[in-house]
């Protein structure tokens, strides 16, 4: 269908796919050096979300190096970087009792800033357009261009109006061409673009897997004579058990908000795990109840995170295009922080970029990316921590042994890197596993998934074609309920997936689109790889306030 229609057609220089810490600096850096070069280079940022912002969720706690870097007078330009880190603290939970343990050294947050991320891609937006950047908020990049020789030529923007079959209704607008001497994806984890990329150009050839968590996350206004500003804590331990990876952050930020995640591994073993329920049963603890009382929940959000690091860095450059921030994994994950690394990934991209355009290439290869991001501070902060998330597969007390040994004595210079392995294969049999009981919600400080939907402000046009693909449709019941007891009805955060009675006295999945908050878990998680995530209508999704 996508070849029959007729399109509009826009071309500039470098188009950038995403609108996020990565995608923004990528264009700032890119308008700097045309500037500094009194050249003219048109720069366009395309942005799924209904505005800049609005799909941006993490914790966040921001390290401003790269932001250093790219705009030094980033105080007097009014950045939203208002809340200075203060005391950190690091708790192992039992069910009953809290016991502070040393900080890791990658988590001292001394010259860091507790921030929303979302301010920060809206304030980096403004910046932009005074740099004569065109940012578009309200178009998915839905299919990808490629030109006669086989290089990426730019992307399609989605189709609105369409109807559930997937043919133009009454209010039907087609997408355009957006054509690009280059291409950059920063479409954060686990992008349905960058997925194609991967196979086409075959850009995870040698590497190792790729390994993610789903961080669902919570803004909270609390007491104010419970608000510690700039306090940042977090836990591992209860409420997961010791083979599951993952833990909580609680970060005291603005006039009394509480931004509370928590983070699971997507490498889990028991199918019966919930994410969201262990995030809710949290609060329920002795040490932390006491925080949430009185307090008002105001936002919700889910998103899935690349935690593979520097062993899991594809290849990032290929004919037209290359990949930067999350889409290729920098996060540096014992620091619990990746956007100054997706920002410095993007600005070296940016000038590996302007050194081809200017040279007068149509559609370079940026063969000098790479090689400039192994010389930067980044690729050496990524290397130290290769071995620490691998280092807890086997379970949370071997991890933390052997993060203290690589962290203290070998100072991340072990001469072995350890492996990561498939998330979508690590799942045992339901028989093999215990139930887990999770307790039912209060409404006052654990909630159920659709109030939680309610706060995140999504909204999908729900004439137009589900946006969740099934590769086979017999699979979710045939090897997902019957093996592993449906874990797409647990994994997904939204309540997305559902099965119900078919009317035949069988089961089949029901897939509540309208709901997803495209957080990518499904995309991941399932066991047959059976669950496509694509772009839907542009605009539609969760609407993020303060995330």
């Amino acid at each position: 269908m996508t070849e029959a229609i007729e399109r509009k057609s826009m071309e500039v220089d470098v188009l950038v796919v995403g609108a996020g810490p990565a995608g923004l600096a990528a264009a700032i850096r890119l308008r700097q050096l045309a500037s500094a070069a009194g050249t003219d280079l048109s720069v366009c940022v395309l942005e799924k979300g209904s505005e800049v912002g609005a799909h941006i969720l993490s914790g966040a706690v921001l390290e401003p190096r790269a932001l250093d870097e790219l705009l030094p007078d980033w105080k007097e330009r009014g950045a939203p970087l208002e809340t200075e880190a203060g005391e950190d603290v690091f708790l192992y939970l039992t069910a009953k009792r809290a016991f502070r343990l040393p900080v890791p050294p990658q988590m001292h947050n001394r010259g860091n800033y507790i921030v929303s991320l979302g301010r920060v891609c809206k304030w980096l937006a403004e910046q932009a357009e005074a740099l004569e950047v065109e940012i578009f908020p309200g178009f998915a990049a839905a299919d990808l261009l490629f030109d006669e020789e086989g290089r990426v030529a730019g992307v399609v923007t989605d189709d609105k109006g369409l109807d559930r079959e997937g043919r133009p209704g009454p209010n039907f607008e087609p997408g355009m061409e957006l054509r690009a001497r280059l291409t950059l994806f920063a479409e954060g984890c686990r992008g349905h673009l960058t997925k194609r990329l991967f196979e086409r150009f075959r850009l995870r050839e040698g590497v190792q897997p790729q390994t993610y968590g789903i961080g669902i996350k919570e803004l909270w206004e609390i007491d104010p004579a419970k608000h510690e500003r700039g306090k940042i804590v977090h836990s591992i331990g209860w409420p997961l058990d010791r083979r599951t990876y993952g833990g909580s952050f609680l970060y005291h930020w603005g006039e009394n908000y509480l931004a509370y995640g928590f983070v699971v591994g997507l490498d889990y073993r028991n199918p019966h795990l919930s994410p969201f329920e262990e995030m809710q049963r949290f609060k329920t603890h002795p040490a932390m109840r006491q925080l949430f009382e009185g307090g008002r929940r105001i936002c919700y959000g889910a998103r899935a995170l690349s935690e593979g690091g520097f062993q899991s860095i594809p290849k990032l450059a290929f004919p037209g295009g290359a990949l930067i921030g999350d889409c290729a994994g920098f996060l540096n994950v014992p620091k619990i922080k990746g956007t100054h690394t997706a920002m410095k990934s993007a600005m070296v991209a940016a000038e590996a970029a302007f050194e081809a355009l200017w040279d007068g290439a149509r559609r370079p290869v940026l063969e000098s990316y790479p090689e400039r991001l192994r010389q930067s501070w980044l690729w050496e902060e990524l290397y130290r921590v290769r071995n620490i998330r691998p280092a807890f597969r086997p379970g949370l007390f071997p991890g933390l042994v052997y993060s203290a040994l690589d962290t203290y004595l070998l100072r991340g210079r072990a001469p072995w890197t350890l492996r990561h392995h498939e998330d979508h294969r690590s799942l045992k049999k339901a028989t093999e596993c215990p139930r887990i009981d999770y307790p039912k919600p209060d409404g006052k400080i654990t909630f159920d998934r659709l109030s939680s939907v309610y706060l995140s402000n999504t909204a999908h046009e729900e004439s137009q074609p589900c946006h969740l693909r099934l590769r086979d449709r017999e699979i979710p019941v045939k090897l997902n309920l019957a093996e592993y007891d449906g874990p797409e009805q647990r994994y997904c955060p939204a309540q997305v997936y559902e099965f119900v009675d078919d009317g035949a006295g069988g089961r089949r999945l029901q897939i509540n689109f309208a709901n997803c908050v495209h957080c990518k878990t499904c995309d991941i998680k399932d066991p047959a790889q059976n669950i496509d995530w694509t772009a839907p209508q542009g605009g539609d999704g969760p609407n993020y306030v303060n995330m």
